[in-house]
Order: C-alpha cells, then sequence, then structure tokens
C-alpha cells in the first residue's frame, strides 16, 4: 500500500526569518531548489514555476502563507497546472530551535494521485529521497549565507 504523506525534519544554524526567505523568495528556491530557476507570486493563489535542468519545469500555485511559519503549496506531476488527481500538497513549518530553526517538510495527496498503485509507489520514494537531498542542500546554502 502506498503511504499518502511523507515527512522530514532538519534543523538548522540559522533563524526563522533567514530559511522563510530562503524557501519562499525566487533567487533562493531557485538555487538551493530547482537549480535551473524559479518564480513565485507569494500569495495565496499566486504561481509558482520551479525549473531543473534535468527534470524540466514543476508548476504550482501557492496555498498558505504565513510569515516565519508556514508555507504551502501544491504542484503538478506533469508540466501542467496543479489540479485533481495530479498534484500533492507541500507543507513547510518553521519553528524556532534554540539559535536556530526546526524546518519540517510534509508532501501529502499521493494516495488520490490518478495514477496506478506502483506510479503512486515510485513517486513517494523519488520524493522522500529526493526531499532529504534537497533539505540537506537547503541546510548548506542557509548556513554558509
Amino acid at each position: 500500500m502506498t503511504t499518502d504523506r511523507i515527512e522530514h525534519d532538519i534543523v538548522i544554524a540559522a533563524s526563522p526569518r533567514r530559511v522563510w526567505e530562503i524557501v519562499t523568495q525566487a533567487q533562493h528556491l531557485g538555487t538551493w531548489f530547482a537549480d535551473a530557476g524559479a518564480e513565485i507570486d507569494l500569495r495565496p493563489g499566486g504561481e509558482l514555476t520551479l525549473t531543473w535542468k534535468e527534470y524540466g519545469v514543476s508548476r504550482g500555485v501557492v496555498e498558505t502563507v504565513e510569515p516565519h511559519t508556514t508555507f504551502a503549496f501544491r504542484w503538478a506531476l506533469d508540466d501542467g497546472r496543479p489540479g485533481e488527481g495530479n498534484s500533492t500538497l507541500v507543507v513547510f513549518t518553521l519553528t524556532p530551535d534554540g539559535d536556530g530553526t526546526r524546518l519540517r517538510v510534509a508532501e501529502s495527496g499521493f494516495g488520490r494521485l490518478a495514477r496506478g498503485a506502483d506510479q503512486r509507489a515510485k513517486h513517494v520514494e523519488q520524493n522522500t529521497e529526493g526531499w532529504r537531498l534537497e533539505l540537506d542542500e537547503l541546510r548548506d546554502y542557509a548556513e554558509a549565507a
């Protein structure tokens, strides 16, 4: 059975304000996450475009913007607009942790993808590993700045 949700937690030696900038501003998203650029209209309903050299373009829609605490977007599996059956929800939650920030990323909705069970399971597996790698890059990026 495919899990519907994946989660990762990391602690970053940077303030919540700094981590917020890194997860919500295009110039940062296009560096640690999407390696060929990003565009974001940072408001609920705003569009998000992430571009990778190897994987192409992923389109998203901003769902939640609570400065310095919660940022969420829905992104499409293909290059279309996110909608029912073709997207998952990504939620970043930031909480102070000593002098740093605990960042939790949760991605959900895999069970509602209009794909076969094998394809859904593969998507969960790829994103589980992908988030682990991307969050390591985010931490390195935030702590080097």
